[in-house]
């Protein structure tokens, strides 16, 4: 536990305001690996000579393609002010850079190494991987970013935004090149960095992939047939990952309660895809679509996808509410209302996610 009145999330929140609040330089990496001096790299435009393409969509930072010596660079530059408007936001840059500097010389499966990266410079300069974001995952995407994912917790890292524009498909694999919502944790007596390690279990690996990226991309698929299908397909990898995993953990120690956490996952997951496919994809869609919604409420960053989210979960109430329920699906919270009550909260949160587009 981080303190006897702070959950772990408060704490972090805490140390790293502080940090950036007393001005403190955060760096890592060799400047004489980088392709050209600091300075100019951070005078970078459209216009520079060697910058192939600029993507600023990102929240918090920008990303410059560099051509240098014949090696294509990512030249990453932080946002004078992070678009999501909450403390973990004001603090992803610098917690990307410390997550960084911590997976260094780590050499795990799909992560990025950067060169370079430093605090007052708003720099993380890492060599350019050509590829390109996802869309709904087919069973090599799936298979490599569980890989990824599984690793990071072994070593310690509870990585909660796999949303599309943190990956890259190189055609091989997955990776994953943002850890600006990558959080430290215990992986042998936690389940995960919220609240005290043990207290918020719904939230793991393949429902954050699920929550943050795979939903999202299913609202695309164009039938709920092919959705299912595809949905299917990785949670029967995320079982046989899990499976995999929870073996590893125990095999340095890891308590019962981690353990079975991972197994009791795997063996229901198994079960319900065998006598009640439908029922499983129901269920985790509510729970994926429900969280992100609330979770790009709470950053104020919504887009047209969060907007698709409120409307698909207005329509499952009207059309499954009493399965919803039966199952488990909603939150404790939201069971507590009728579907009346439910719906009108629903429809009000659209709009709200329409006043907070990006």
């Amino acid at each position: 536990m981080a303190g006897p009145d702070l959950t772990l999330d408060e704490a972090r929140q805490r140390t790293n305001l502080a940090f950036i609040s007393s001005g403190a330089e955060f760096a890592f990496g060799d400047a004489a690996a980088l392709p050209l001096p600091v300075a100019q790299l951070k005078a970078l435009n459209a216009d520079s000579p060697g910058v192939e393409a600029v993507h600023n969509g990102g929240l918090t930072a920008e990303v410059l393609c560099l051509i240098h010596a014949g090696r294509r660079w990512a030249i990453k530059r932080a946002r004078t002010e992070c678009r999501v408007r909450n403390p973990d936001g004001q603090t992803s840059f610098l917690n990307e850079l410390q997550r960084h500097a911590e997976l260094t010389g780590l050499g795990l499966p799909g992560v990025v190494a950067p060169v370079f990266g430093s605090l007052r410079d708003g720099l993380v300069v890492s060599p350019w991987i050509a590829g390109r974001p996802p869309g709904v995952l087919d069973e090599r995407q799936a298979r490599t970013l569980l890989e990824a994912g599984c690793a990071l917790i072994e070593h310690g890292f509870f990585e909660w935004d796999y949303s599309a524009g943190n990956l890259l498909d190189d055609g091989e694999r997955v990776w994953l090149y943002d850890f600006g919502y990558c959080y430290r944790f215990d992986p042998l007596t936690q389940f995960n960095s919220a609240g005290d390690g043990h207290n918020r279990p719904q939230y793991h690996l393949a429902e954050r992939i699920e929550s943050r990226h795979l939903f999202g991309a299913l609202l695309d698929a164009g039938s709920d047939g092919d959705a299912l299908s595809h949905f299917l397909g990785f949670k029967r990898l995320a079982a046989q990952a899990y499976e995999g995993l929870a073996e590893r953990l125990a095999c340095r120690g890891a308590t019962g309660r981690v353990i079975g956490h991972y197994r009791g996952l795997a063996v229901r997951w198994r079960h319900e895809l065998v006598h009640a496919p439908g029922r499983l994809y129901l269920a985790d869609a509510w729970r994926a679509h429900r969280s992100d919604l609330e979770d790009d409420l709470r950053g104020r960053s919504c887009t047209p996808r969060t907007l698709r989210r409120a409307q698909w979960l207005q329509q499952a109430l009207r059309e499954h509410g009493h399965t919803l329920r039966s199952c488990g699906a909603l939150a404790q919270q939201d069971a507590a209302l009728d579907d009346a009550a439910l719906l009108h909260q629903l429809r009000e949160q659209q709009l709200e996610a329409e006043r907070h587009q990006l």
